[in-house]
């Protein structure tokens, strides 16, 4: 009934063998014995996975693993500045993230951020290039996904709205892609491709 008594471990990957020779390695009194056990059990477990030898501080990683296999209680001078026990336990920062939504889906917030920055660009031509910019691919996502033709008057009312009226382009001046041309570039390509390998039989059968 062995099993029935066996802990769980800490570090499966490297079996339960390994995890008892940390254990006895552990318990060695002699500072000098334990470190040299140390590192015979840090090449049984660079062994173990020889085809990770060239991955950038492979030998740090196993140093780490022997400490936190040992619940942090082997005392030797580790060749490497090892995890604390604190550290491991420690949750990572937290990551900001905008909490307001999206407005229209099919442009994304990556746009409606470019918006943004465009409405504090200094006025001038620069700025009048980058808005047909904006506005040219405003319309390529509005297309991608709706397979249907939309009007500059839309793309310009849509821009005027998420730069809350601070952005007016005038239709009469500036002319976007046309929608067949961008709905012509989004088609795939296969069937030309198709009907090249239908030719290519057919002419095959004649032979």
């Amino acid at each position: 009934m062995e099993y029935s008594k066996r802990t769980d471990l800490i570090l499966p990957e490297y079996g339960r063998n390994i995890q008892q020779m940390v254990d006895h390695c552990v318990c060695i009194e002699d500072r000098e014995a334990r470190t040299q056990c140390a590192q015979t059990i840090i090449n049984i477990m660079g062994n173990m996975f020889p085809y990770l030898r060239d991955v950038n501080d492979f030998k740090h990683k196993l140093w780490d693993h022997l400490a936190i296999m040992s619940d942090f209680k082997l005392d030797i001078d580790y060749p490497y500045e090892v995890y604390k026990k604190e550290n491991l336990q420690s949750k990572p920062d937290h990551i900001p993230y905008k909490n307001s939504r999206i407005k229209y889906m099919h442009y994304g917030r990556t746009l409606e951020q470019m918006i943004e920055r465009a409405i504090d660009y200094p006025e001038g031509e620069e700025k009048n290039q980058l808005l047909l910019l904006i506005a040219n691919h405003m319309k390529k996502c509005f297309l991608t996904w709706n397979k249907e033709s939309v009007s500059d008057e839309k793309i310009f009312k849509d821009l005027n709205e998420l730069s809350n009226g601070k952005l007016n382009l005038n239709q009469d001046l500036l002319k976007l892609i046309e929608s067949k041309d961008i709905l012509s570039r989004n088609k795939p390509k296969n069937n030309k491709t198709n009907s090249n390998n239908t030719n290519n039989k057919k002419n095959n059968g004649r032979k």
